[in-house]
């Protein structure tokens, strides 16, 4: 316990120390406003913040941080519908021409049908995507197998659920299947990028099953399913799109999950600080123009 409170304590030191030497630079001040767009299964709450502390981080080094507040179970086109009302709320608001948009999981093909299908590429300046499965996950593709009775009883179940905390209309059957591979293969042939967008993603690994307890076992199937380098549910190969700026990971055997990117559970790693990350990302946002 004294370990683990002295390692704390060091890092929130460090912390803020960081923010204290940033405070007067701006450094996060990009031209245009931030949204940050979640993924799936998930809604922008109040007092559950999505994006853990990086929102308000990235708020004090100079960021105007906005979110795309689509539905939890929504479809591609759906979601995409709410975030472009959302976004023309925030460009009025703000007086700016353009939007930044930071994406996790789904969200980033959210955004992508936005940008192309919704017209809304002179809109948005910059699409950065965290862990996406532009290419699919080969996890869906195995949940696939299922009987398709069982699986819309499961979606149902789930559309019960999230019914009970007001979210409307949820549609996890046809949310989740359109991230199964053949699916976004012809998803991404029907929305090529627009030229006048910048894109670049990132992604993690996990190194192991014990890396995060709630993804260890979509971590062994997607093993299983011949996609070693993956973050419990989308692998690094289908994270690729636009430029490429890397692979997240620490330097202990724990590894960075799909949830770790959003810091799910509100831990912290050695050798990896996801809150100094995002302000790495919009740092170079600012310094591109954008």
């Amino acid at each position: 316990m004294c370990r683990v409170a002295k390692d704390e304590y060091a890092l929130e030191t460090f912390r803020a120390f960081s923010n204290e030497c940033r405070k007067e630079s701006y450094t996060c001040a990009t031209k245009y406003p931030i949204i940050m767009v979640h993924g799936i299964g998930f809604r922008d709450l109040k007092y559950f913040n999505y994006w853990g502390r990086m929102p308000k981080v990235l708020s004090c080094n100079g960021a105007s941080v906005y979110y795309g507040h689509q539905k939890a179970w929504g479809t591609i086109e759906e979601n995409a519908a709410h975030m472009k009302e959302n976004i023309l709320h925030v460009l009025r608001g703000t007086g700016a021409k353009k939007v930044n948009i930071i994406a996790h999981s789904k969200g980033g093909l959210d955004s992508r049908y936005l940008i192309t299908k919704l017209g809304m590429g002179d809109r948005v300046a910059s699409l950065t995507t965290v862990s996406t499965p532009h290419r699919g996950s080969r996890l869906i593709d195995f949940l696939n197998r299922l009987p398709d009775g069982v699986y819309r009883f499961i979606a149902h179940m789930l559309d019960k659920s999230f019914q009970m905390v007001e979210d409307e209309n949820p549609d996890c059957y046809h949310s989740s299947k359109q991230l199964a591979s053949a699916y976004c293969a012809e998803f991404n042939r029907q929305v090529p990028d627009c030229e006048e967008v910048y894109y670049q993603s990132y992604t993690s690994v996990m190194k192991n099953m014990f890396s995060d307890s709630l993804l260890s076992i979509p971590y062994l199937l997607m093993r299983f399913l011949d996609t070693p380098d993956n973050d419990g549910l989308v692998s690094v190969s289908s994270a690729k799109w636009g430029t490429f700026k890397g692979v997240f990971q620490n330097k202990k055997r724990r590894g960075i999950s799909h949830g770790d990117m959003i810091a799910l559970k509100r831990e912290d790693y050695n050798g990896f600080d996801v809150i100094e990350e995002y302000i790495k990302i919009v740092e170079e946002l600012k310094e591109m123009g954008y």
